[in-house]
């Protein structure tokens, strides 16, 4: 029993272990997590998947009927369709994706690590660019988005200060000197309240310049600001918009803008996340040595 006692001290008293038992405990929620999301998500969708399979084969079984086709001959061509949906080819125009304003589209969605997968490099010189490219363009924008987050921490700082102050002077009828820092709950709920606001408003202005409906307009928001990048709704994509230089830039700076403050809001929650488990584990840890 004295020999369990000092194992268990000498494991887990020191910060280093600390963390192992943290990132163990983590990878462990985050495949239950992930488990109970892939259980919840094949519930919903899988019967969508099937009946689609379903009418997709009944419309090619059909096609290939009503104009005397093989079925292997539009396979085929369904293939080599697939191959030109890189190229930018689509079976409704679109506007152009590697001019200037489509290149600086796909760039944007590589550094910000969005990656809708909409246009992506077919040169082998391209392919090969683009690896180094990622690999200083995204480390830097995640830099970027760090330096961001650093400054809502002094803004609030400034501000918890500036009430701090205010109700010192009213309250003792003197002024008191010292910076307050806000809490990371304080914080979590600014950055909360700002990609609130961020995604209403824009989602917004997406609803009217794509045609979504605002529930779609909001979902897009979210999948795009927070580097998910389904590929499902892309923004900026149409023929019309190809003349709306405006917008085109707008929407490079809508998504960058919710990419940095929803970054921000995740890390801040990333916070909370370890401080939990941290706690969770020293009371569990408590436990063990008052049981021994």
């Amino acid at each position: 029993m004295l020999l369990k006692r000092d194992f268990l001290r000498g494991s887990l008293s020191p910060c280093h272990s600390y963390d192992t038992a943290t990132f163990l405990l983590l990878g462990f929620l985050i495949a239950f997590y992930m488990l109970a999301g892939a259980a919840v998500f094949s519930a919903l969708e899988r019967s969508a998947e099937l009946q689609a399979h379903r009418l997709w084969k009944k419309r090619l079984r059909d096609f290939s009927q009503d104009f005397n086709i093989s079925s292997e001959s539009l396979k085929s061509l369904l293939r080599h369709y697939e191959e030109a949906r890189t190229a930018g080819i689509r079976t409704e125009p679109g506007r152009a994706l590697w001019d200037i304003p489509g290149a600086f589209y796909f760039v944007g969605t590589v550094v910000s690590t969005i990656g809708f997968g909409v246009s992506a490099p077919s040169t082998t010189t391209g392919k090969v660019l683009i690896v180094i490219y990622g690999l200083f363009g995204c480390p830097a924008t995640i830099l970027f988005f760090n330096l961001f987050l650093e400054r809502v921490v002094s803004a609030l700082s400034l501000f918890t200060t500036w009430r701090h102050h205010t109700g010192s002077i009213s309250s003792q009828g003197k002024e008191s000197y010292g910076v307050s820092k806000p809490s990371v709950y304080c914080i979590a709920t600014a950055l909360f309240l700002a990609v609130l606001v961020v995604s209403c408003v824009f989602g917004l202005i997406y609803s009217v310049m794509e045609g979504w409906s605002y529930l779609e307009s909001l979902y897009f928001c979210f999948v795009a600001f927070s580097t998910v990048g389904f590929g499902d709704l892309v923004s900026s994509q149409r023929e019309q918009h190809e003349n709306i230089l405006v917008y085109q830039v707008a929407n490079c700076l809508m998504m960058l803008f919710g990419v940095c403050c929803t970054n921000s809001l995740f890390n801040i929650i990333s916070v909370i996340i370890r401080q939990g488990l941290n706690g969770l584990i020293k009371r569990l840890n408590g436990t063990c040595l008052e049981t021994s």
